[in-house]
């Protein structure tokens, strides 16, 4: 079947490449059970999940996706332990183990999902990849991208990443409006993002 012919759902997963990777890291003794505990706590009904010994891979829809993610950190950060987690988010070929999608295709923008206040507070180093090869000004749209952000979630500048604070929900917001301002104009876009919740050296400096 062609690409051209696919209900739109599928092209979003099977030919964009739409998913995240992430890492939990809770500094406390009994970190496995907080980790598996978190990731079984996330509704993984509408998305494919599959954790090995490096991280956790999820794909779905872009809004399943962020809502899983922000489940499992939230549920992590429940525990009150001191809390890192690593987000990739990936949308777009090559980022796919196989790509069969052209080049100057640009499926439909989707809004950004609602995530509901966790209480959580969590600082976060942020960084944007719009990954195009045809030459355009790449800078113009991680800077909107951050406009995007700072409109969700506390943003100021910080070496090579954007710093975000607030609700984790806020933050993850942020992240999720950031990248997905910049799926508007390019195909393959990455972001990452390292959160902490509950470091004993936390809060906005």
């Amino acid at each position: 079947m062609s690409t051209e012919t696919r209900p739109q759902s599928v092209r979003r997963l099977t030919d964009l490449g739409v998913g995240a990777r992430f890492s939990l890291h809770p500094h406390c003794d009994d970190y496995v059970e907080v980790i598996t505990s978190a990731l079984a706590a996330a509704d993984a009904t509408r998305v494919d999940v599959r954790t090995d010994d490096v991280s956790t891979f999820v794909r779905g829809e872009e809004a399943d996706v962020i809502r899983y993610v922000h489940a499992a950190l939230a549920a992590a950060g429940g525990t009150r332990w001191h809390v890192v987690a690593h987000v990739l988010l990936s949308r777009g070929c090559p980022g796919e183990v196989a790509c069969e999608l052209p080049d100057d295709v640009l499926l439909d923008a989707v809004g950004v999902p609602e995530l509901p206040p966790t209480g959580l507070s969590a600082s976060a180093h942020w960084a944007l990849y719009p990954l195009d090869d045809s030459g355009t000004d790449h800078l113009a749209q991680i800077m909107e991208a951050i406009g995007t952000a700072g409109s969700r979630a506390t943003a100021s500048p910080e070496h090579f990443v954007t710093r975000l604070d607030g609700d984790l929900s806020d933050v993850l917001t942020a992240v999720a409006a950031g990248w997905l301002e910049a799926a508007r104009h390019v195909r393959h876009v990455v972001t990452h993002v390292t959160v902490s919740m509950h470091s004993p050296s936390g809060g906005p400096r």
